[in-house]
């Protein structure tokens, strides 16, 4: 169960084997974005033109909110993204999956972000509101309101959410 790293990037989860993977496509073009903004020129600021045009024609097609700022860890699956919906000042660990309808926001405009730790499974439908933390290797439930910190291990669901057990149990 957690043979999965929680800091290392695994990059083979986003490889795109056919074109038509668009969550693939929505991070490799935020990805690429992010890349040819670090870098001056001409080619990188067309590149960086050209990433911004593939980023909008991939959110249409996903129906998916990720800002090309976002902050998002190497190794993400998105495997529906459909309604998922991530804060510019969220911070997501390595090798996380996030399912179809999940909310990744603020509580008011002044309020910090989540933090996300790595290889946090995201049930669908949830919501992470809030300057919270939440530990690694973390399992938050379908439709849980996740509004206080997890800690490593938790599996959390619910509304408003709890921890129910922990992921170290199942590996028993």
């Amino acid at each position: 169960m957690n043979n999965i790293s929680a800091e290392v990037p695994d990059w083979t989860r986003e490889q795109s084997q056919c074109f038509w993977s668009p969550s693939k496509k929505l991070l490799r073009a935020t990805r690429d974005y992010q890349r040819y903004t670090a870098n001056t020129g001409f080619l990188n600021k067309l590149l960086k033109k050209l990433a911004v045009l593939r980023h909008r024609f991939w959110t249409v097609i996903t129906g998916a909110d990720i800002p090309l700022n976002c902050q998002i860890g190497g190794g993400v699956l998105i495997p529906h993204p459909n309604g998922i919906v991530i804060h510019s000042a969220a911070m997501i660990g390595p090798n996380c999956l996030i399912h179809q309808q999940v909310t990744i926001g603020v509580k008011s405009s002044n309020d910090g972000a989540p933090i996300i730790a790595g290889h946090v499974d995201i049930g669908a439908g949830a919501k992470i509101i809030g300057h919270i933390t939440i530990g690694k290797h973390a399992q938050i439930g379908a439709n849980a309101v996740v509004t206080k910190d997890v800690p490593d291990f938790a599996i959390v669901a619910g509304v408003p959410a709890k921890v129910i057990g922990s992921t170290k149990e199942m590996d028993s």
